[in-house]
């Protein structure tokens, strides 16, 4: 059912779904599928057992909104503008929303969206091109409370306690109700639906059992919880602060209410699922999450700047009707991808903004690599929020055994995931690793250049162990790269000419 790269899909197969379900704040081993048992994870399992469970997938961004911008523009955060949590998108960026809805293809979106430019809930309104009907941000949640006192509960921790949580009376509960009744209202229509939960995000409000499941249950640490940060980026060891200094063979990582709440919005995933299967079982569904969390992986916590794999790789599962065996893969995929796949399964064109690729030939083949290298950035956290480091300018790639991280204001990395997997040592200054690094090193800059990046120049190209960078240039490249898309916007003019431009990236002075 999925059109081939270039191909438009023709074949009268009914009605064209694509069902998204996104998760906020879950690493890898909180997912059972993932080869982690003790997490009790049975509806995300399921759509595993019927899919493509990627190994090796990454946000673009590890953090909320970017990590949404990237996913629904199709766009890196740098190209999109949202770079940072309530920042919105540029005027001129579309999302699959607003592409589908000008295809005639209903685009419906329950959830938290992060993308208006709002605060953390939203602006209760529905973005350009998904359907007012559909939409229930967090903002229309906590406006529907009876009063104050209602909205505070709900932002605290202790709401779990006594009297205890509803499972009637959260967030994730009552998205899963509209996402169903969705389902049962549009059977006979094309329509791309995404089902956006905040869950287990904190405060991770959760009923029983799952607020209490795993109050006694201590999740296993990982060799890099010893990291002493020693030959890592400065800026990680002010982020670490006191948690250096942690007596780390004492310590017990147990967070109670994320891992309990993990499971909670898995068994409304669950309750989803089974619905899709009674309305939509013809559907591509996707599952993933926006990023991960430290929980004291080294000695750092939340989400950040870094691209450690405990917040930048994510679970992600596709289950394609076509073939819904149990199948693994572990070539490296990113977010970024995610959009080109689903345009495609609805046989459409893929624009020109979109900086990805199509996993459909990895969905059809798991053996299919789509990319040879993976990148990741950081902005910032949040525009509003001074704290959390700031501005903190990252560009980082992969390539399913290299892993280069340039921190621009701080120290860079190099792991060898093969031979260091939870990325302990860094070897940006090892002779041994050089070409690999150079490697790596180029293709971030060439990235960077191809992608139009607002913060490229030739700092990113003159690093400490670069020994072969070419000198300071006010003019780096000598190349203008303007926007392309034929769709929504006009053909830009040349600034020298006033002529339409003939090539979006060419030489500043063609002499």
């Amino acid at each position: 059912m999925t059109a081939r790269k270039g191909q438009q899909r023709t074949e009268n197969c009914g009605p064209r779904r694509v069902i998204f379900i996104m998760t906020d704040t879950q690493r890898t081993d909180m997912v059972g599928c993932y080869g982690h048992p003790d997490m009790k994870t049975p509806g995300i399992d399921g759509i595993a057992s019927r899919g493509l469970l990627f190994e090796r997938a990454y946000t673009c961004q590890p953090v909320c909104g970017p990590a949404r911008s990237a996913i629904f523009t199709g766009q890196y955060p740098h190209s999109n503008g949202a770079w940072g949590n309530s920042m919105p998108l540029g005027a001129n960026v579309r999302t699959i929303g607003q592409r589908l809805h000008d295809q005639g293809i209903l685009a419906g979106y329950i959830g938290k969206y992060h993308l208006d430019g709002g605060d953390y809930f939203g602006l209760g309104e529905a973005s350009p091109g998904w359907d007012p009907g559909t939409w229930y941000d967090m903002r229309n949640f906590l406006e529907e409370m009876p009063d104050d006192a209602a909205r505070l509960a709900s932002r605290k921790q202790e709401t779990m306690l006594d009297p205890g949580v509803r499972a009637e009376d959260t967030y994730a509960w009552k998205a899963t109700e509209r996402a169903i009744r969705f389902l049962r209202e549009h059977e006979a229509r094309d329509y791309l639906l995404v089902l956006s939960y905040d869950e287990p995000h904190g405060p991770s409000l959760c009923p029983e059992p799952y607020a209490s499941m795993y109050a006694d249950y201590d999740f296993p640490k990982s060799p890099n919880v010893w990291d002493d940060l020693a030959d890592k980026p400065t800026h990680q060891r002010v982020w670490a602060g006191d948690a250096l200094s942690e007596d780390k063979d004492r310590l017990v990582i147990r967070d109670r209410w994320l891992l309990g709440c993990n499971s909670f919005v898995d068994s409304q995933i669950a309750r989803f699922t089974e619905a899709i299967e009674e309305y939509a079982s013809d559907a591509l569904v996707i599952y993933t999450t926006d990023h991960g969390d430290f929980m004291h992986s080294h000695s750092l916590w939340s989400k950040g700047p870094a691209m450690y794999d405990e917040i930048a790789r994510v679970p992600l599962i596709i289950s394609d009707p076509r073939d819904r065996s149990p199948r693994r893969t572990d070539q490296p995929v990113s977010h970024i991808d995610l959009m080109p796949t689903m345009l495609e399964f609805f046989g459409l064109p893929l624009p020109e903004p979109l900086e990805g690729r199509s996993l459909a030939p990895a969905i059809a083949d798991p053996d299919v690599r789509i990319n040879d290298i993976i990148f990741t950035e950081f902005g910032r956290y949040e525009i509003d929020h001074d704290g959390f480091g700031g501005f903190r300018p990252m560009r980082g790639a992969y390539d399913g055994r290299y892993k280069l991280v340039l921190h621009l204001l701080s120290g860079d990395e190099l792991y060898d995931m093969e031979t260091d997997p939870h990325e302990i040592t860094n070897r940006i200054n090892d002779p041994a690793l050089a070409a690999e690094r150079d490697r790596l090193h180029d293709a971030i800059l060439d990235w960077m250049n191809r992608t139009r990046d607002p913060f490229r120049g030739y700092d990113w190209e003159r690093r400490p162990w670069r020994s072969d960078a070419r000198e300071a240039s006010w003019d780096y490249t000598g190349f203008t790269r303007q926007r392309e898309d034929s769709a929504y916007e006009k053909r830009q003019l040349d600034y020298s000419t006033g002529l339409e431009m003939v090539e979006a990236h060419r030489p500043k002075d063609p002499a």
